[in-house]
Formats: structure tokens, C-alpha cells, sequence
């Protein structure tokens, strides 16, 4: 390689002046503001092409391609790569990069935002994850149907460590709790930050995601993310500070409110929504106030309990047969017991594992 310029998949270019900035090279210019940071080192890709576990019968979707030194190599492994780019400029490189070759045919690029894009079918995800979309990301992908084997994913260090971490650890949270439920979750790679062009400010590590079958996630994810949200606003709080609360009674005592109406009026215009006293979609989501920032219902409560859907007469006839509302009193009678069960009172949600999550819940709904 000459001293004057740099080999890219484009041929060799030449570096532009300082004030183009560092990500700036003749014919691309890479977009931090894209997270586009492209891995450059073969070596890494083949690992996490290895890692991935492609199959020669295998669909793999590649979220971010960028110039396709991942893409070109899942193209000699699977049956065929269905490439989501967002950058215009990356998919006329990829076009022009993979034209003229065997793989031509097996490449399919979807130009657009992964977010926003209904996904295809796929056996295996394997990417370099744009690093500010990496919890939708990942989210998006579990949500997916058909479930798909397994996500090869390379996220920024320490959200990697974040997914995978067991309780107990400093990096253990809500993400870390959630993503467990839905998957199982591997570390597989670390990768310094001196493999990617742009270089990143900071390292990354490869995980390697298997989704979990639908019957075996023995809970409504909505209500239980309310849960977990609300116990990991204070994550090394006790329970038994975080529940007596003020603002976390009133919302349990809201939530238990909406459950029962929706029980009345099940078959009169009324959605199914989460059961039991943590039924609300937005449970512990938290709400600006005068006085700070508290636990509260948020906007789109309604909307997932199903309440946009009650009429005139449904609301009325609610509040005709509903059964006694419970009192802030009952609420807390409710709240202390199931606090004096297995010692919830004493737990902190940074070491509790699943289990804790799971009898909590089902403690909460048995009341």
C-alpha cells in the first residue's frame, strides 16, 4: 500500500485534508452520525462469520452492510444475504461491489430503515450493529415471527456486557433482565476499536442471541416489563422502599382499576389487556413533574390496556356492575403482603434473578 492512500473496497483512495475530518476518504465518507464504523480487519470477519454458524442452505440478514466486507464474505457461506442498508451511497457500493460476481444473484439489498421495515423471513442475523439503534434493534429482531435459530451481533463493549451479564453484576439492568427472558444471551468476541475505519471511542464485543421458543416465555412481556421497569428505576433500592412509595401505590391501586373494568366489560368493545394488578403497558414508566421525576402512567397506557375501545354505554355499564374500587388502604394491605412473601421486602432488583422476577409477578397476580 502506497503511503499516499488507503485500500477500501473501492480501490485505493487517497485520505482528504484535515477539514474533512478523520471519517472523510475519496469517494465515501463515512457518517458517524450513521454509526457507520467499518470493520476492516478480515480476520474478525471471518470469526464472526464462523461464530454465526452459517449454513450453506441458510437466508442471513445483515442490518447495516455498509461497504460489504461482512456481506461478501456471508455470500460465500449461505444460500443467500438480504442486506438492510439506511445509507443510499452504501447500497449503490454493495450493488457495484457484488455486480459481475457469482453472488450477484444471492444478494438482496432492502434500502431503508431496519426500524421501520417489515422484516422477511431469515434462518440467522449476523451484523455490525449501528451502534444508536442497538436496543430496538435487538428487541425488534425477538419480536420477529417465525423466531429465527440465532443473532450473531456486534454492539459497542459495554451494551454487549449489558445483555449478558448475570445479577449481581455492576452492569446488570433492565435490558440485561429483559433480553434473558426472551433469549439466551452469549458473549462470544471482543473487538478493539482499532479494526473498524472510522475508529470507534471505544471497543466492541460480539454476542451471540437465541431466541427462546413462544411457549417457553411463561409470562405477558408487557406486564412484565412494567414490572421491571418500575423495579429497576432504583435498582439498589429494596423492594420494600421502592413499593411503599406514594406514587408507586397510587399507580398499582390506577392499574388494578383499569384491570377490573376491562374484566367488566370483557365482550362489549374492550381489548384483552395484561392481567393482574401490574396490567398497564407503561407500569413504571416515568413522568416529569414539578417536583421531578416520578413513576407514573404514561400516554399510551390507554391505547395497550385497550381503553381507546369502551363507548358511552360500555363506560356506564362499567361503572354499574364493577366491584367495589380497592382503597389507598387496600392497595397497601395488598402491597405488604406481597412484600412478606419470600422476603421480597429485602431484595434488590440488581440481584435478583429471573426466577425472583417471575414468582414477584405471579405473587402480585394471585392478589
Amino acid at each position: 500500500m502506497s503511503g499516499t492512500g488507503i485500500r477500501v473496497a473501492g480501490g485505493v483512495s487517497k485520505k482528504l485534508g484535515k477539514g474533512a475530518g478523520k471519517a472523510a476518504y475519496q469517494g465515501i465518507q463515512f457518517l458517524k452520525s450513521y454509526g457507520q464504523h467499518i470493520l476492516k480487519n478480515p480476520m474478525i470477519v471471518n470469526a464472526i462469520v464462523e461464530k454465526g454458524g452459517v449454513k450453506s442452505t441458510d437466508v442471513v440478514l445483515e442490518i447495516g452492510p455498509g461497504t460489504g466486507n461482512l456481506t461478501m464474505r456471508l455470500l460465500e457461506t449461505a444460500k443467500k444475504v438480504i442486506a438492510i442498508e439506511f445509507d443510499p451511497r452504501m447500497v449503490l457500493e454493495l450493488q457495484r461491489r457484488v455486480q459481475g460476481t457469482p453472488h450477484a444473484a444471492n444478494l438482496h439489498i432492502i434500502s431503508g430503515d431496519f426500524l421501520k421495515v417489515d422484516l422477511p423471513y431469515f434462518d440467522v442475523c449476523i451484523a455490525n450493529v449501528p451502534y444508536q439503534i442497538s436496543s430496538p434493534l435487538v428487541f425488534k429482531l425477538l419480536s420477529h415471527r417465525p423466531v429465527f435459530r440465532a443473532a450473531t451481533l456486534m454492539f459497542q463493549r459495554e451494551f454487549a456486557m449489558r445483555l449478558c451479564v448475570p445479577p449481581g453484576d455492576p452492569l446488570y439492568c433492565r435490558l440485561s433482565v429483559n433480553a434473558q427472558l426472551l433469549a439466551r444471551t452469549t458473549h462470544i468476541l471482543k473487538v478493539g476499536k482499532n479494526n473498524f475505519r472510522p475508529p470507534p471511542k471505544v471497543d466492541s464485543s460480539v454476542v451471540r442471541i437465541e431466541p427462546k421458543p413462544v411457549n417457553q416465555i411463561p409470562v405477558n412481556f408487557k406486564e412484565w416489563d412494567g414490572l421491571v421497569r418500575l423495579c429497576f428505576g432504583r435498582k439498589n433500592k429494596t423492594l420494600g422502599g421502592i413499593f411503599r412509595t406514594k406514587t408507586v401505590l397510587e399507580l398499582i391501586e390506577n392499574n388494578y382499576k383499569t384491570y377490573k373494568a376491562l374484566q367488566v366489560n370483557n365482550g362489549k368493545g374492550v381489548s384483552g389487556g395484561g392481567g393482574g394488578m401490574l396490567g398497564a403497558a407503561s407500569m413504571g414508566k416515568r413522568k416529569k413533574s414539578k417536583g421531578g421525576t416520578r413513576f407514573g402512567l404514561g400516554g399510551d397506557a390507554a391505547v395497550d390496556s385497550g381503553m381507546m375501545d369502551v363507548d358511552a354505554d360500555a363506560d356506564a355499564d362499567a361503572n354499574a356492575n364493577a366491584p367495589p374500587e380497592p382503597t389507598k388502604d387496600g392497595t397497601r394491605r395488598i402491597v405488604e403482603e406481597v412484600l412478606a412473601t419470600n422476603s421480597f421486602e429485602q431484595m434488590r432488583s440488581s440481584k435478583m434473578s429471573q426466577d425472583d422476577f417471575l414468582l414477584l409477578l405471579a405473587t402480585f397476580n394471585e392478589k
